[in-house]
């Protein structure tokens, strides 16, 4: 039989970083496509006496069904500690609980977008959310950044040329997956920029919990006196990608409709998952949790950083990362970057071509990324020497 897919699906292509990373499940491959928070980061014991606590004084609170717009007493002290912390939420604001950082893209898209409308990204971008954004039929127009944020004049450029665009999706903070971070300026003017030409932001925020170097830098979703942020957090880089618990804080008109949406997908997030969400936060240190995973993330970046400067050094160009969980990479014009990471590949070190993060699946990239925080620290050790010896066999 023949099958016919809807006209969104049936261009879409399987995310390149999940295709890749079937090799990093294989025996033997380095894992440097990964993505996944560092294992000796994931509270495992915590967790555990957590579970352990609910499932035996509240069990049916875990097992039953539970309100779409999330775990009350979770709601109410994620609205609180995003107040108190990052000035995230006023007056006109609500706050929902999703399933991963990842269901704010679908829901807002869902709620904004018709086939055919336009939303204006970074380029390069995660890949998940443009992925997503395709899934409705959109157009994604792509704005190069810099080192430190989106090129504010190409965004206006952008705007001017596309005065329908219903949003503007960026991760100012440790952008995946360039690793770089909006200067406070560009995040003022990305947000002066939709107040004048009257586009939402849509502000994807999961790493700046893992700063572990440099200063602390305002959300956009802090700037928001006129309400055109929707926020997207995530507990899947701080406590659990697997509990799949994530969170918007969004104009309460647009929030509503996201709750309409969300009852047509999957009815309510896991609810065990919102427990322990909320017992971890309230019962236990988080900000000390925070402290120790930013010590992790530190060493294993340092570790990364200076293996590259020691054995491709010489052939690449990046920044050294201040959080995040990532390192960008880019090679001179005249090397092949797909041949060089299917080398890389071939010789069991698996990286991300940076043509998987492209806005426009046709564009070509000098740019590949790797991972530090799925590795082990030997991993790392063993990777790097590998790609020292694929750089120097590959680009003579």
């Amino acid at each position: 039989m023949e099958y016919k897919f809807s006209a969104p699906v049936a261009d879409l292509k399987p995310s390149a970083i999940r295709e890749i990373l079937k090799f990093t499940s294989m025996p033997g491959y380095i894992p440097f496509a990964a993505g996944n928070p560092a294992p000796e980061a994931l509270p495992t014991e915590t967790v555990a006496k957590i579970t352990a606590d609910i499932m035996l004084n509240r069990p049916v609170d875990a097992l039953q069904y539970s309100v779409t717009e999330g775990y009350v007493p979770l709601r109410n002290h994620l609205k609180e500690y995003m107040k108190q912390k990052h000035n995230i939420g006023r007056e006109f604001d609500e706050l929902i609980i999703t399933t991963g950082a990842q269901q704010v893209m679908n829901l807002a898209t869902m709620v904004l977008c018709n086939r055919g409308d336009t939303i204006i990204c970074e380029n390069p971008s995660f890949i998940g959310s443009l992925n997503a954004f395709r899934s409705f039929g959109v157009n994604l127009v792509g704005v190069d950044i810099d080192f430190d944020g989106m090129n504010i004049e190409k965004l206006e450029a952008a705007l001017k040329a596309n005065p329908d665009a219903r949003f503007i999706y960026t991760i100012p903070t440790f952008q995946n997956p360039s690793g770089c971070c909006m200067s406070v300026e560009k995040r003022k003017a990305v947000y002066a920029l939709a107040k004048k030409y009257g586009v939402l932001i849509l502000e994807d925020n999961p790493y700046s919990d893992t700063r572990f170097r440099g200063e602390e830098l305002p959300t956009i979703k802090s700037m928001d006196e006129d309400g055109i942020v929707i926020y997207a957090g995530t507990f899947s880089k701080v406590i659990s990608p697997g509990l799949r618990v994530g969170f918007t804080v969004a104009p309460a008109a647009i929030v509503q409709k996201m709750v309409v949406c969300k009852q047509t997908s999957d009815v309510h997030t896991n609810i065990l998952g919102q427990l322990i969400c909320h017992d971890f936060m309230t019962k236990y240190d988080y900000e000390a949790h925070l402290d120790r995973n930013r010590e992790v993330y530190r060493k294993k970046c340092d570790l990364m950083c200076g293996l590259i400067d020691e054995h491709i050094g010489q052939y690449v160009e990046y920044v050294r990362p201040e959080g995040g969980l990532f390192v960008w990479l880019k090679l001179p014009e005249t090397v092949d970057m797909v041949g060089f990471c299917t080398e890389a590949v071939n010789n069991k070190v698996a990286t991300v071509p940076g043509t998987a993060f492209c806005a426009d699946t046709t564009a070509t990239s000098q740019s590949f990324r790797m991972n530090y925080s799925t590795p082990t620290d030997e991993q790392i050790v063993k990777g790097m020497e590998i790609l020292g010896k694929v750089a120097k066999d590959y680009l003579k």
